[in-house]
């Protein structure tokens, strides 16, 4: 019996029978020959099978077989340098192959083009195409350095409610449901609140799973659902959070280097650009990036241009702003002390400047933007209470997080990563609705 691989493990079988179970992905002949380039869902491969080595009923049955049928195939691997596939460069000689499953003809996500609209009305067929897999083999990689990296540096990961009672990034932005007898609830944008109460048991946590925004932002950056992961530290002020996000930031990129050149490859990625993401990583003021950004719109001819790039101290930064700071570098870019009207309520002012807080965004380069925004906490119980009256925030619903300003407060810190916006950027693709398996925006909850 040929031993059953997966595709991802086939340069270690090379000259050896073995057997693939999969779909066939694109089928082409040429005359007494057929290929056949078969996904098993850790690769993809190409099948090379020859009219003289198969019962002619079957070699018959395989020149007809439609895209997204289902086979297990029995072969011996060979290298050849110009076969296609994920990785590339193997192709399995057929000796033997099983129809599990013919698949229906006119398979709707054939191999052409098609407009976003019908891909994503198809997302359910769509993940299967060769670029949206390895987008989607990319992010499960970020997922996993990211635990990997915060495991062992002494984080537990705490699991945070996805129903609130109250907003915590502003109440503009809240999906809401009624929740039996206990009034209005609302979905999670955050557990950043909840992750301050499990420092003080826990020291160092992070919780990781899906936030919800209902805001009405049509842009590439944008989703009304998406993935969060959010480190809380206790005993750790501004300049040690940037400390942790750089290296956690550098270890994903090598991470996703070691394990997916092969996607990054068939993505087309500027792999240069990747080895650039080495710590430290610059940093820059708020103060400072307002006043680049000011010189640059008044140097600006171009009327056009020059809108988008209109700015004034205060304002929080747009794309077009975002993307003129990362071209100062070739790395991320932390920009920190941003104004406090800008940002969430709980963020710790700036010594002797109330209208800044002590709070930091990451960029990444190639016009990519924010990835991360974090924050020293507000430590003290007053100024936190002041803050969230003078926001007009319900007082009540906050009384849990109030008191643990009352019992062993610190000065504590914690930043949220969007996944899909650091997948987007390692791997170089314009929207970030490809990736995340099933996206969720403001005109679209199907599939």
């Amino acid at each position: 019996m040929a031993e059953h691989i997966s595709v991802s493990q086939i340069s270690k079988y090379i000259g050896q029978e073995v057997t693939i179970k999969g779909w066939v992905y694109n089928r082409t002949d040429k005359g007494k020959l057929c290929f056949l380039l078969v996904r098993d869902g850790s690769g993809f491969v190409q099948c090379v099978a020859f009219k003289g080595d198969l019962e002619p009923e079957v070699f018959d049955k395989v020149m007809r077989l439609p895209q997204e049928s289902s086979v297990i195939i029995t072969g011996v691997v060979r290298e050849d340098k110009r076969a296609p596939g994920i990785p590339g460069g193997y192709e399995l000689g057929v000796k033997q192959i099983e129809i599990v499953q013919e698949a229906a003809p006119e398979y709707p996500m054939s191999l052409k083009d098609h407009g976003p609209d019908f891909a994503l009305d198809h997302r359910h067929l769509w993940i299967r195409m060769q670029s949206q897999w390895a987008i989607l083999k990319v992010r499960s990689t970020v997922m996993a350095a990211t635990r990997e990296w915060l495991n062992t540096n002494g984080f537990l990961e705490m699991s945070t409610p996805i129903l609130t009672p109250a907003a915590a990034e502003g109440t503009t932005t809240l999906f809401e449901t009624e929740y039996f007898d206990e009034g209005k609830a609302y979905l999670a944008q955050t557990g950043q609140l909840y992750n301050e109460a499990n420092i003080f048991a826990f020291g160092r946590v992070y919780c990781f799973g899906p936030t919800f925004r209902a805001e009405k932002s049509k842009t590439r950056r944008h989703l009304t659902e998406f993935w969060m992961l959010e480190p809380e530290i206790a005993f750790c002020d501004l300049d040690g959070l940037m400390e942790v996000e750089e290296k956690m930031i550098q270890h994903i990129a090598q991470r996703v280097m070691r394990d997916c050149m092969a996607e990054l490859k068939f993505l087309n990625r500027d792999i240069s650009k990747l080895e650039n993401i080495q710590a430290p990583f610059p940093r820059m003021s708020y103060d400072d990036a307002a006043n680049y950004l000011l010189d640059l719109y008044e140097k600006e001819t171009d009327p056009e241009r020059k809108e988008l790039l209109k700015f004034e101290w205060g304002m929080d930064f747009g794309a077009p702003h975002e993307t003129e700071l990362t071209k100062l570098h070739d790395k991320p870019l932390f920009v920190y002390g941003y104004p406090s009207a800008v940002k969430a309520f709980y963020m710790e002012p700036w010594p002797g400047r109330p209208e800044v807080c002590k709070s930091v965004d990451l960029l990444a380069p190639e016009g990519y933007g924010e990835i991360c925004g974090g924050s020293e906490r507000m430590s003290s119980h007053d100024a936190l209470l002041a803050r969230i009256h003078k926001e007009g925030l319900p007082e009540e619903a906050f009384k849990w997080y109030l008191e643990l300003r009352k019992y062993g407060s610190v000065p504590h810190s914690g930043f949220g990563m969007g996944v899909e916006r650091v997948v987007a950027w390692l791997c170089g693709i314009e929207h970030i609705r490809e990736a995340i398996p099933f996206p969720r925006t403001i005109k679209r909850v199907y599939p």
